[in-house]
């Protein structure tokens, strides 16, 4: 064997040795890598969207804030600026530059550092997708890298790996995907991104911390430039666009992320899903999913608005009460702490109240409408809209509900057979009241503005929302205390109702939802429908996970719903509620109740149409605050009520609809004076009544006439 020979074959052992040991560390670096099915089958973290029924997006869930978009819908100008920015040559390699490889190299060695890398929008990807390869800098992280990306240029096309960087790559407070960073940032979906705002979001790219523009705009607008030159260079745009988007400022960039509408309403939608999340077998927070809700978002601003408007109006009457009752100011705004002018202002809404303050110098409310015949709901708000907190008052406070209380009471009395001419004397009671140390005080009860008088109907007596009557009514056992205490949780209450003389004044506590929800059975035929928010549930494939549907059941009978509705027409149009008329417009059928507690701490209006029940409660998260002389449910509670009402069938545009009479009611001539069967000297009236309630005997006062 001569020289040449022997060097031919030592030179091609050492080549087969090198390529043994090159595959060797190919394959023992692959251990740990994606494999080929792991590849096709990649199931990235999405982000879960809540609906409302009228199809906006009212708020999203996710660990990572990661929304998937198809390529189709990402701007040209978008995928242009990451191609020139991150990887120019990547429809022409195979998941590896050769050139940048070189190039770094000699960059690398003559600067003796890491100065430069060479990673392929593919390399990039890889590492995105898969932990297995890491993120730190060593030779082995990057052969792991480049494996993975030659096997990601086999798997899939270019189009599909442009698409899945899009939809991976990390933007920066906690965004992952154009979609999710051009939300954030700019607060609009990506396929309304101008060409500056694509390369601002490609610019962060490199160091999202870095380059943000919320923490560091000068910065970023350096590194948009940077890009927007890189895309002139290449011919993704004209040196007049360079010059027209070079100049533009960071304006339309948003410091804080866009907060989701409903907060309250979206909150209560999330805990309920987290209760059932493993008996669907999804995660909430990771699978994508769309969650569609019964929340009407038109409604829900003009709830927002309505209330709004009456927390502002209450809030100035708490602060002129409090600011002139020097004692009661110094304890309350915790004065021998903050400076009494630091309190004012806030108060005055000069600056964010102090959270220590809050629960007993804030007006707080809640407010619920519900679809009547589906229990769907339809706006929900849980507290102060511009005080958003973790306590939604619509489902969690537990606040006394004084008159609102009532229609169980004078329900129960119907039920019993009692027509709404029973007359009953409008004169003091004394009841026996239960401390909360066990101990037992006499009460005496009174008419709002200490009326008394004779005898009273039914009618009369909640259209004037008396309490003598109402108490008078439970301790003649018309309505006995434990029969109202059944009625009312039949009809959803799930509070502990106290069954004694004092529930006729509304004295335990009540929950706002369950609240509209026990009058919506009266809007609805005595029908009751559980309080539904969601309707369906989707994967992000769009299919089905679940569907919900009414639970409906029976709890008054017709008649007595429409008894009772009828009774709370009254209200409305010559009671306590007669300012939605005359003062707020509210022409449309309707029916309620206002309600106001011992001392001023609650003020509420419960009330329907034949398409909506709403209610809403006004009072401060300390109950012993009270709202002030005067503040009851028809001056704190109604207005809210009433323009919400006005305002949203108008918006809707509801057909206006009386409620349905029943065939078991029927009207009769009554004396007008003594509310029996008329003579005929009688002055006439007309009344309802279920059938063979009605009076059969004769006047007395007219029978000599």
């Amino acid at each position: 064997m001569n020289e040449l020979t022997r060097i031919f074959w030592h030179s091609m052992a050492i080549a087969f040795g090198g390529i043994v040991t090159l595959l060797l560390i190919i394959v023992f670096l692959s251990r740990d890598l994606p494999s080929l099915e792991q590849l096709e089958n990649y199931d990235p973290d999405l982000v879960t969207r809540i609906y409302s029924s009228d199809g906006q997006v009212l708020n999203e869930l996710f660990v990572q804030k990661r929304v998937f978009v198809e390529l189709e819908k990402i701007p040209g100008h978008m995928q242009n600026a990451i191609i020139a920015s991150e990887d120019r040559r990547f429809t022409e390699h195979w998941g590896l530059s050769l050139r940048s490889v070189a190039r770094a190299l000699v960059v690398n060695i003559l600067s003796l550092s890491y100065r430069q890398g060479f990673s392929t929008l593919t390399q990039q990807l890889a590492r995105n997708l898969y932990k297995s390869i890491g993120f730190e800098d060593s030779v082995l992280r990057k052969v792991k890298e480049v494996i993975t990306a030659v096997q990601i240029e086999r798997t899939y096309t270019k189009e599909e790996i442009l698409e899945m960087y899009l939809n991976t790559v990390h933007f920066g407070h906690g965004t992952y995907g154009v979609e999710a960073a051009t939300k954030r940032f700019f607060g609009k979906e990506s396929n309304k991104l101008t060409v500056d705002e694509s390369a601002l979001l490609v610019g962060l790219l490199p160091s999202p911390a870095s380059y943000s523009p919320v923490r560091h705009p000068n910065r970023a607008l350096r590194r948009r430039n940077t890009v927007l030159r890189l895309m002139r260079d290449q011919v993704y745009i004209s040196q007049a666009e360079y010059e027209q988007y070079r100049i533009m400022t960071l304006e339309s960039v948003m410091d804080e992320p866009k907060r989701g509408s409903a907060p309250y309403f979206t909150e209560y939608v999330r805990r309920i899903l987290e209760k059932k999340d493993d008996a669907l077998g999804i995660n909430i927070y990771r699978d994508g999913l769309k969650i569609f809700t019964t929340l009407d978002s038109r409604l829900q601003l003009i709830a927002e608005r309505s209330v709004m408007e009456s927390v502002e109006s209450a809030q100035k009457k708490l602060n002129k009460r409090i600011f002139n009752d020097k004692e009661e100011f110094e304890q309350l705004g915790l004065l021998t702490i903050y400076p009494e002018d630091s309190v004012r202002l806030m108060m005055n809404g000069g600056q964010e109240l102090y959270k220590d303050l809050r629960g007993k110098l804030l007006v707080q409310t809640a407010f619920v409408a519900i679809d009547p015949h589906t229990g769907s709901v339809l706006a929900m708000i849980g507290g102060r809209p511009d005080y958003h907190d973790q306590y939604n008052r619509a489902v969690q406070a537990r606040r006394q509900p004084g008159s609102v209380f009532k229609p169980f009471v004078y329900t129960t009395a119907l039920e019993n057979g009692y027509p709404v001419t029973e007359q009953l004397l409008n004169q003091p009671v004394v009841l026996n009241v239960q401390n909360t140390d066990g101990s037992w005080v006499k009460w005496k009860p009174q008419n709002y503005g200490g009326s008394t008088g004779g005898l009273t109907t039914l009618r009369e007596g909640l259209r004037k929302s008396l309490n003598l009557i109402s108490v008078r009514i439970v301790q003649q056992d018309f309505a006995p205390a434990e029969q109202v205490k059944r009625t009312a949780q039949r009809m959803g209450i799930t509070t502990d109702i106290r069954a004694v003389d004092a529930i006729a004044l509304g004295t335990s506590e009540v929950i706002p939802l369950e609240m509209v929800s026990a009058y919506a059975a009266y809007a609805n035929g005595g029908v009751y429908s559980q309080p539904l928010v969601i309707t369906k549930i989707e994967d992000r494939y769009g299919n089905i996970v679940r569907e919900y549907y009414p639970e409906r059941h029976e709890v008054l009978s017709e008649e007595t719903a429409y008894l009772m509705t009828n009774l709370m027409q009254t209200v409305m149009d010559r009671g306590t509620g007669g300012s939605a008329r005359w003062k707020y417009n509210f022409s449309r059928q309707a029916a309620g109740k206002t309600g106001t507690t011992q001392g001023w701490s609650d003020a509420w209006f419960v009330g329907f149409t034949p398409q909506i029940a709403a209610g809403v409660w006004f009072g401060v998260d300390d109950y012993q605050v009270s709202l002030g002389e005067g503040q009851d449910g028809s001056r704190a509670a109604l207005p809210a009520w009433a323009k919400f009402m006005r305002d949203g069938h108008k918006e809707l545009e509801f057909p206006r609809l009386n409620f349905q009479r029943p065939k078991g009611i029927i009207t009769a001539e009554i004396c007008s004076v003594s509310k029996m069967a008329i003579r005929r000297a009688c002055p006439i009236e007309k009344e309802i009544f279920k059938q063979s309630t009605e009076p059969t005997q004769k006047c007395r006062i007219h029978r000599n006439l």
